[in-house]
C-alpha cells in the first residue's frame, strides 16, 4: 500500500559549495510511504506523518548549514561548539563557530538534491513503525514566477532556529514602480544578491575579537550571543552585504524599497520580498 503527502514541508537551509560558498536554499518536500496496513487500517496516520516525519526533517537539516565531506576545508568539534574553516571559488574564505545544532553533516562530495535525499531517508526510515517498508522523498525548489536570489543570514533576536548564524533561503523578489512590474530591477537585485550573506551592521566586530576562528585578509567578521549560544563568523567582504537593519524579511523589503525610492523619488515603489516559499513581506514607499 502507498501513502503520499505532497508539500509536507519546506526545508529552509544553507549549504556549502566549493565553488559558490554558502548557498541559501528552500526545497519543497513531497513524501511517499510504502508499507502494510496497521491495526488502524492505515499505513500511517496523516497526523503522525505531518508531526513525526516533518519533525525529523526540521530537527536534522532545517535552518542549519549543511556541510559535505568533500568540503575544501575543515570542521573541528569541541564540547559546546564546532568550528568551520573553508575556501571557495576564487580564493574566497568562510569561517564559523556555532553550537553543534547549527550544522548538518552530509556524507557526500557535494550537497545536492540527491545527497540530501539519501541523508534524509537514512535518517527518517529507522524512526518509523515496522509496517513501513520504504519511503521516497522528492525535494524541489519552488517554480519561480519572477527573479530570485539565494541568501544566507542569522537573526540574533529570534527565539527559534533563525538565530543560527548561517542558514538561508531561495527567495523570489517582486518590484514595481507606479504599479508596473519592473523585471529589470528584479534582475538587478537578484544578481546583486546572488549567493550572498546578508549581515547586520550592529553584529560586526573586529577580527581580533573573534574567539574561536581566525579571519583572513579581506574578511569581515560578525558575532553575537543568542538563546542557543555564541555564534561568530568571518567571510570575504565581496560575498557579504552589510545592512543597517536586521535581516528579517520585513527589514529586507523595507531596505530594498528605500534603495529603489532613492533612485526613483517620483515613483510609487512596491517591493515584495520572499523568505523561501509562500511567505514574505511587502513594503510600499
Amino acid at each position: 500500500m502507498i501513502l503520499f503527502v505532497n508539500s509536507l514541508t519546506v526545508i529552509d537551509f544553507s549549504y556549502l559549495c566549493n565553488k559558490r560558498g554558502a548557498v541559501g536554499e528552500s526545497w519543497i518536500v513531497d513524501l511517499t510511504l510504502h508499507g502494510k496496513l496497521n491495526e488502524e487500517s492505515m499505513v500511517l496516520d496523516f497526523g503522525l506523518v505531518k508531526k513525526q516525519i516533518k519533525g525529523i526533517i526540521d530537527e536534522c537539516i532545517d535552518h542549519r548549514l549543511a556541510i559535505p565531506t568533500g568540503l575544501n576545508g575543515t570542521v573541528s568539534e569541541f564540547d559546546e561548539h564546532k568550528t568551520l574553516d573553508c575556501t571557495f571559488g576564487e580564493n574566497n574564505h568562510l569561517a564559523m563557530s556555532a553550537p553543534h545544532q547549527a550544522y548538518c553533516m552530509i556524507n557526500a562530495d557535494e550537497v545536492t538534491v540527491e545527497s540530501v535525499t539519501e541523508f534524509l531517508i537514512a535518517t527518517i526510515l529507522p524512526k518509523l513503525p515496522d509496517n513501513i517498508e520504504k519511503i521516497e522523498l522528492s525535494l524541489k525548489p519552488e517554480h519561480s514566477q519572477s527573479f530570485y536570489y539565494h541568501y544566507s543570514h542569522g537573526l540574533k533576536k529570534h527565539d527559534g532556529n533563525c538565530q543560527r548564524i548561517i542558514h538561508g533561503h531561495r527567495s523570489q523578489i517582486g518590484i514595481s514602480l507606479d504599479g508596473i512590474s519592473m523585471p529589470r530591477l528584479q534582475k538587478e537585485w537578484s544578481q546583486k544578491w546572488e549567493d550572498i550573506y546578508l549581515a547586520t551592521s550592529e553584529d560586526q566586530i573586529n577580527a581580533a575579537d573573534l574567539k574561536h576562528i581566525t579571519a583572513k585578509a579581506g574578511d569581515v567578521c560578525f558575532a553575537y550571543t543568542s538563546a542557543q549560544g555564541y555564534f561568530e563568523m568571518a567571510i570575504s567582504e565581496s560575498r557579504c552585504d552589510i545592512l543597517p537593519v536586521d535581516t528579517t524579511v520585513e527589514c529586507i523589503a523595507e531596505h530594498v524599497a528605500a534603495q529603489i525610492k532613492a533612485q526613483y523619488p517620483e515613483k510609487a515603489v512596491k517591493v515584495t520580498a520572499y523568505e523561501g516559499v509562500g511567505k514574505g513581506s511587502i513594503s510600499y514607499v
